[in-house]
């Protein structure tokens, strides 16, 4: 069974960092594309960030420059780091695992910025 768990959402100030995580267990974690995705309610879940099974990472257009996502096979995780988060940045995040089974999401962990 696929299970992908996110931790380490909350409420945060505008301005502050914030480093997620996402366990993955039931998928050859080091073959599968991670990915970081975000929405806010009535909206299109958008990206914020994918590392391939390389380790090559390539970011959404709203937090480039202020999010890095990396990884560690070892642990089968896959980590959010954001940095200088404004109001915008407010929405449940997901983790997404790409495999040749097909894709898979966790449950979300809501982070909220306030001003």
């Amino acid at each position: 069974q696929v299970r992908l768990v996110e931790s380490g959402g909350g409420l945060v100030q505008a301005g502050d960092s914030l480093r997620l995580s996402c366990t993955a267990s039931g998928i050859i974690f080091s073959s599968a594309t991670m990915g970081w995705y975000r929405q806010v309610p009535s909206e299109r879940r958008e990206l914020v960030g994918v590392i391939t099974s390389g380790g090559s990472a390539t970011y959404g257009d709203s937090v480039k420059g202020r999010a890095t996502i990396s990884r560690d096979n070892a642990k089968k995780m896959v980590y959010l780091q954001m940095n200088s988060l404004k109001p915008d940045d407010t929405g449940v995040y997901y983790c997404k695992a790409v495999t040749i089974t097909g894709p898979y999401w966790g449950q979300g962990t809501q982070v909220t910025v306030s001003s």
